[in-house]
């Protein structure tokens, strides 16, 4: 039976034979791959690569591709959103498991380690600033996942936050790598994060413009289930770790906590405290 192949029109590929918008070739990419959201922070964690071998850029996204250790690892900036972790999840998944030349899906399938590096904002006043935070669950705010398969997962914080806030829509929730996780130790706290589809008023933020949700911090904050509560606001995870899920990838978000809302309190050292996440980071993933 001949196996399906996928349109040129849904799978772009440049003309160099790269994807169309990391701008990657398969051998550009290592099995480990960290993730940053800024593309100045790609070479805050590739200048401890004892040597690079790959740099490249294409719109948001910087990739460096090196060694640490012996070991190959790449390093690559996002931009912020779940838009785009969608168009990078997809596009590095195809760098794997599809044959692009050919453009079909691969037999065998390959799971990368995708471990984010992020900031983030704590939503619980004894989550301090300055401390590092690694999601467990994640809780989708935006619509993602109204378009993918639904996700066999437990659901049932997203749906105590719909009621929270009455909202029209069911949240998603996906968790971490379980085998990511026993990666880490006692520097990092655990957590359940919520991913917004917006930095202010999605964050409970007011500027000029009222949110429409009042107290939401207070009143998210308080939400338990099983002995799990909302730790902490951003605006990747959740995508990561449905995509991830969904396409068999294990997925880890690491988070420098530099603000405290409850607080109203910002990190005033948190380029150090970035630098911190970075090389506990390598340090534990990086053999």
């Amino acid at each position: 039976m001949e196996k399906h192949r996928i349109p040129a029109s849904e799978l772009i590929i440049n003309p160099d034979g790269s994807i169309y918008h990391l701008h990657l070739k398969p051998e550009d990419l290592a099995s480990l791959v960290f993730t940053v959201g800024d593309p100045d922070r790609v070479a805050q964690v590739s200048q401890y690569f004892d040597r690079i071998e790959i740099k490249k850029q294409k719109r948001e996204f910087v990739t460096h591709t090196g060694y640490l250790r012996g070991q190959r690892v790449t390093v690559m900036s996002t931009g912020m959103g779940t838009d785009n972790i969608e168009i990078l999840m997809t596009e590095l998944d195809a760098l794997v498991n599809v044959d692009l030349e050919n453009r079909i899906i691969k037999d065998e399938k390959t799971a990368l380690k995708i471990v984010r590096l992020g900031t983030s904002g704590s939503m619980q006043a004894d989550i301090p600033v300055g401390s590092l935070l690694a999601s467990e669950i994640g809780i989708g705010m935006d619509t993602l996942m109204q378009f993918y398969p639904f996700l066999a997962e437990d659901q049932s914080i997203a749906e105590l936050i719909r009621q929270e806030l009455g909202l029209g829509f069911l949240p998603y929730q996906a968790s971490a790598s379980s085998d990511l996780l026993g990666k880490l130790d006692k520097r990092f706290f655990r957590g359940v994060t919520l991913t917004c589809p917006g930095f202010y008023a999605p964050q409970g933020r007011e500027v000029r413009l009222k949110p429409r949700f009042e107290d939401m911090i207070s009143s998210l904050s308080s939400i338990e289930s099983k002995g799990k509560r909302l730790t902490n606001f951003e605006m990747e995870t959740a995508g990561y770790y449905a995509m991830g899920r969904l396409l068999g990838h294990e997925m880890l978000s690491l988070n420098a906590i530099v603000a405290n809302r409850p607080k109203n309190e910002f990190d005033k050292n948190a380029a150090k405290t970035v630098d911190t996440l970075i090389h506990t980071a390598l340090e534990l993933f990086v053999a």
